[in-house]
């Protein structure tokens, strides 16, 4: 069965969407088109690129992702000046490490730009700063007076993942000057509504993948401290565009992967620890698959002619 696959943000708690795409394959679901945020760009992108689930599994058990952490060279190499750099730099770390990364794995599969994916099989959500707009990659691009279909898939999933003041933004330079680009999931951390038309109407089964719980199974956010405010504040900005846009006839569609628990930018996750997120991952797609099959073969879709 072929399904238009959307994976939700959630930083390294993205291990958990092995365990999901291991389950969709044993039941033969595989994906036409890819879209998602942040860490499901990630997934998104390897998918689109060839990368079978074994493959990528393999490739994240071996690596090791505390080499991203990739923090400015110093004058003065003392503690307090990486708050130096968070202020005039906006970031903790480069990020270059991490879009080498991407450009290295992409390459193996022949990936460099978007034109050497079929098009519209994948699609990245971005956030400009700039000028306060969500970004689509690479459709948006236009907009910007650049080519999409030249443009660095590599530099897009970069784009994707840059967590606000963990790494530095992207500065995107085109002809009406630089925009500042950061983590997708500040505007639209799980764009469900990518795939469909103006209508609602969908040319194939859209399934979503979702590193949470559904919005009523949600615990409320404990804040006692500064910290607690900005992390609240991060994942209520995060969530409040797309839980106006996910009705329950979209819910019915979503493999809701609870790892609420699980820090999305805890860069040193022990083995057991990647084991238990891929176990939810299998132990959630295996009860949802249950009763979706079903379900899906009532929709309507778009009859191309």
């Amino acid at each position: 069965m072929l399904v238009d696959g959307v994976f939700s943000g959630g930083g390294i708690k993205g291990f958990a969407f092995v365990g999901a795409l291991q389950v969709l394959e044993e039941n033969d679901i595989h994906f036409e088109r890819v879209a998602g945020t942040s860490a499901g760009a990630i997934l998104a992108a390897f998918l689109a690129a060839g990368y079978t689930v074994d493959e990528i599994e393999t490739m994240l058990d071996e690596l090791d992702v505390s080499t991203f952490l990739d923090s400015p060279k110093t004058v003065l190499p003392f503690p307090f000046m990486k708050w130096i750099n968070l202020y005039f730099r906006m970031g903790l770390y480069q990020g270059k490490a991490l879009e080498k990364w991407f450009y290295e794995k992409l390459s193996d599969r022949n990936v460099y730009t978007f034109d050497d994916l079929p098009t519209g099989s994948l699609r990245l959500i971005a956030s400009d700063l700039t000028n306060g707009t969500m970004m689509v990659l690479p459709d948006d691009l236009s907009k910007y007076g650049v080519s999409p279909g030249t443009f660095s898939v590599a530099k897009a999933l970069r784009m994707s993942c840059g967590v606000p003041f963990f790494f530095q933004p992207v500065k995107l330079r085109v002809a009406q000057g630089e925009s500042i680009v950061v983590d997708g999931g500040v505007l639209s951390n799980f764009p469900i509504w990518l795939f469909e038309d103006e209508s609602g109407k969908k040319e194939r089964p859209v399934l979503g993948l979702k590193l949470s719980n559904p919005r009523e199974n949600m615990e409320p956010h404990k804040i006692n401290n500064g910290l607690n405010l900005f992390e609240a504040l991060f994942s209520t900005m995060k969530n409040a565009h797309d839980e106006r846009y996910i009705s329950r006839i979209h819910e019915k569609n979503i493999i809701f992967i609870p790892v609420e628990n699980y820090s999305a930018t805890k860069f040193d996750l022990d083995d057991e620890t990647k084991e238990h997120l891929i176990e939810i991952g299998r132990i959630r797609t295996t009860q949802f698959l249950k009763s979706w099959d079903a379900t899906t073969k009532k929709e309507k879709f778009i009859v191309e002619t």
